[in-house]
């Protein structure tokens, strides 16, 4: 775990950083963004001493980090920047050996553990005898992500690396990153200036102004509810719509469907829906755990009298958790060809209900659009 305790950085009189509060947790992407100048690099390379706070401290694993010899310590953090940081005059192998061999560490397992990182990045370990010059720029971000692992660190620090690369490469890399942190499960801190970068790689976003961190949380946290203006308008008011996998089933759901228990008569459950002009009934029992789904079309032609809705119900149907994503509930609906999806919590409590139509309305048109030429509605 890192932690920052009202850190702050001046040069003269002119403020950096002020009264940065963190805490990043182990196993986790932490992405830092805001504007030119707001401080985020700056924060970053405080984490291995590249740059000394004027006030305030940083702990890694409760340990104060100005306790620590800085060279020990950066030898011990990976470190990826954004013109990769090889040595142009080593091989890719010498460079991702570098620190190992510093390290005095075993002859054998430094040469193991370089191969096992060049498979580890999609890199043919034949280029392990070139220069960085003959490889692309992606290639060389690959071998500085080898190379910041080669050691294990607990903690890796990338600074805009993908920033000069071309989208698709810039792609690909966003998802061997994620790739390897579900795979390694280290402590990334990640420096960017792109909302969508942040909104893909992130566990929790921290969006900084002015040398100030203004909101720290999870990317939907972030997206649905802006702390301020500045949050709003940097991440943009519909962003959230550009990133339908972080909108939850709980976001759109109907809080308080149609419901009747299932001891009621028959009698009464046409009659409420008859009222409330719907087609179904979800029924309930005394602890709100649902037991199953009243269709209007099963109760024609039959003889209903003194029977009770737990009679028709049809116990066979999908439901839905408030924490699935609409994406994946859109392709199980149109699978299944359901119209109507009851939410239920992990103790099968009836939370709500997501309909076709409620699904409609609630995404954008754009979404809608271009989600349907992928043959998801």
């Amino acid at each position: 775990m890192i932690e920052f305790q009202n850190v702050s950085k001046s040069y003269k009189e002119k403020k950096i950083l002020e009264n940065i509060n963190l805490v990043i947790e182990n196993n986790s992407i932490v992405v830092l963004i805001g504007e030119s100048g707001c401080g985020k690099t700056t924060t970053l390379k405080m984490i291995n001493r590249l740059i000394e706070p004027t006030k305030g401290k940083i702990l890694i694993n409760g340990k104060d980090i100005k306790k620590t010899n800085p060279i020990k310590l950066r030898r011990s953090i990976g470190y990826v920047i954004q013109q990769t940081g090889l040595f142009p005059h080593l091989t890719i192998r010498q460079n991702i050996e570098l620190i190992s061999k510093l390290e005095k560490k075993e002859k054998k397992m430094i040469q193991e553990k370089t191969i096992e990182l060049m498979k580890m990045v999609g890199l043919s370990e034949e280029l392990l005898d070139s220069y960085p010059s003959e490889l692309s720029g992606g290639q060389q971000q690959r071998v500085g992500i080898a190379r910041a692992f080669a050691t294990d660190p607990d903690i890796i620090l990338m600074d805009e690396p993908f920033s000069a690369l071309d989208p698709i490469t810039r792609s690909s890399l966003q998802d061997e990153v994620i790739r390897l942190q579900d795979k390694l499960k280290k402590i990334i801190i990640f420096v960017t200036h792109d909302m969508d970068e942040a909104i893909k790689l992130a566990d929790k976003i921290a969006i900084m102004e002015q040398g100030k961190v203004v909101q720290y949380d999870r990317p939907e946290k972030i997206l649905k509810q802006p702390v301020n203006e500045f949050v709003r308008n940097f991440v943009g008011e519909k962003r959230i719509w550009d990133s339908p996998k972080l909108i939850k089933v709980k976001d759109i759901m109907m809080e308080h469907p149609n419901c009747c228990k299932e001891n009621f008569s028959v009698f009464y459950c046409l009659n409420k829906m008859r009222m409330n002009k719907t087609d179904t009934l979800l029924v309930i029992d005394n602890e709100q755990k649902l037991k199953g789904i009243l269709y209007a079309d099963s109760l024609f032609n039959i003889n209903y009298e003194n029977k009770k809705a737990k009679d028709f119900i049809e116990d066979d149907f999908i439901t839905a958790s408030p924490n699935d994503n609409i994406v994946d509930l859109l392709k199980i609906m149109k699978e299944n060809n359901i119209k109507l999806v009851p939410v239920v919590d992990s103790k099968n409590k009836l939370k709500g209900l997501i309909t076709k139509s409620s699904l409609i309305t609630s995404l954008s048109q754009q979404f809608l659009e271009s989600e349907g030429k992928d043959g998801i509605l």
